[in-house]
């Protein structure tokens, strides 16, 4: 079992990639895909605006290609890494992809999905056990979003 600091490490580069997704006018939030032996194997930015896809959430863009780099649609011995409680599609790609274990640092009210507006993981609709840890790095994550929406607003 992973220990807290390896979490707390793994979102520090999360929290990382979503400041640069920030500075490039993207909602900033960042994930990093974890293989079984502790090594990060791909990295995932919003990148809504660029790519003008809405598809492109941090999570979906990290799934596609941990898919592409281990060669195989199954993440069962990954960890995601997020800085934000994933929405509903990326909680459905979670599943589909069937990644061991989901790490997020803030929840998300509006459209959570794995806790806090609705519970994917744990609903009838999942066919896969998904282990979810919640609120590692909460604050920085969160200040990250509020202070960057807190900016685009002004």
């Amino acid at each position: 079992m992973k220990n807290l600091q390896t979490h707390q490490y793994w979102m520090d580069q999360a929290i990382a990639l979503a400041k640069n997704a920030g500075e490039m006018g993207e909602i900033p939030v960042g994930a990093v895909i974890v293989d079984k032996e502790g090594q990060a194997i791909t990295t995932g930015v919003n990148q809504k605006e660029r790519s003008q896809d809405p598809t492109a959430h941090a999570e979906m863009v990290a799934i596609r290609e941990a898919a592409k780099f281990l060669k195989d649609w199954h993440l069962t011995d990954c960890t995601l890494y997020v800085t934000l409680e994933p929405c509903p599609m990326c909680a459905g790609a979670i599943l589909q992809a069937r990644v061991s274990t989901l790490v997020y640092g803030a929840d998300d009210p509006k459209a959570g999905a794995i806790r806090t507006v609705a519970n994917l993981p744990d609903s009838p609709l999942s066919f896969h056990k998904l282990k979810a840890i919640a609120g590692i790095r909460e604050q920085e994550c969160q200040d990250l979003l509020q202070s960057w929406f807190q900016k685009l607003r002004k």
